[in-house]
């Protein structure tokens, strides 16, 4: 599978739309900060056949086409973000739906990239069909990339990590990851949303920010030991965690975060708070999900 993965490298799904050429730039920048080859992959959905009709040749030479052409495009865009110094660059059409594509190249992939979609009446209210599917049913690490109108995130701001139970494990090592990578600091934000609990049973505030701050120690110990590079600003507060995570993002060039926290059905669902972010953050948000 590490063979594959380095194969498949950065996996972009291309479409053609604003969105996905945002995708595509941050994957590129992505694949040369990693060393890593980037695949830009066009899902062309199979034909439904209705008896007795059945798609033309043309129709389908004219999918072809378009889709060879956004890819063309799209490997253009690859080659003028990366200035002189592009990754390896492969190209992918797919029969398939885009969502299930982009599900089976996540298997192999060391990151899948989408835009987010979010356009329309309902703008920032729901994420697309594509970004959602991904984002529930992939391996690995997914990013979401919103469309900015070309006005990308500061390179110098910090990497945003929200570390909360088992699933943020992944993510942790992946932000810190990252931020050497683009040699920023680490942001990890510990959000307790549970203090009412905790104070009917007779705990004061401060005993459980001293709780809090513990538990976010032991948890990003190992990894600032693995990477003394960079520096970590950790933060524990009290408040409702996707408020608190969407407010960080203004001051921060990505965000980090595991597909599920602490509300159950982990193996079932991804986690509310990673969805939300996913689809409120103006800036990248990669949502590490389980291999």
């Amino acid at each position: 599978m590490s063979s594959e993965r380095a194969r498949f490298g950065i996996v972009v799904g291309v479409d053609g739309s604003q969105e996905a050429v945002a995708a595509v730039r941050w994957a590129a920048r992505e694949a040369q900060l990693a060393g890593k080859p980037i695949t830009l992959l066009f899902a062309v959905p199979q034909p439904i056949v209705t008896w007795p009709l059945a798609p033309s040749d043309g129709t389908v030479d004219d999918e072809l086409r378009y889709a060879e052409t956004v890819l063309k495009e799209a490997g253009e865009l690859v080659a003028e973000v990366a200035d002189g110094d592009p990754p390896a660059i492969r190209t992918e059409i797919v029969r398939s739906g885009a969502v299930e594509a982009l599900v089976e190249a996540s298997r192999s992939a060391h990151m899948v990239v989408v835009g987010s979609r979010g356009t329309g009446a309902v703008g920032r209210l729901l994420l697309g069909s594509v970004s959602s599917g991904i984002l529930h049913h992939g391996s690995g690490p997914v990013a979401v990339v919103h469309n900015q109108n070309g006005i990308a995130p500061t390179a110098t701001e910090p990497v945003l990590l929200g570390i909360d139970g088992p699933a943020s494990y992944a993510a942790t090592a992946l932000a810190f990851e990252e931020a050497s990578r683009r040699g920023v600091s680490v942001l990890a934000v510990h959000v307790i949303s549970d203090i009412g609990e905790a104070l009917s049973r007779g705990g004061e505030w401060s005993n459980a920010r001293r709780h809090g701050e513990e538990y976010l120690s032991q948890r990003l110990a190992p990894w600032k030991e693995r990477y003394p590079e960079v520096p970590v600003h950790a933060e524990v507060e009290f408040d409702r965690p996707l408020h608190r995570l969407v407010e960080r993002c203004g001051a921060a060039q990505l965000a980090v975060v595991g597909s599920h926290g602490r509300g159950g059905f982990a193996d079932m669902l991804l986690g509310s708070v990673s969805s939300a972010l996913a689809q409120l953050a103006d800036i990248p948000v990669i949502v590490v999900r389980p291999r």
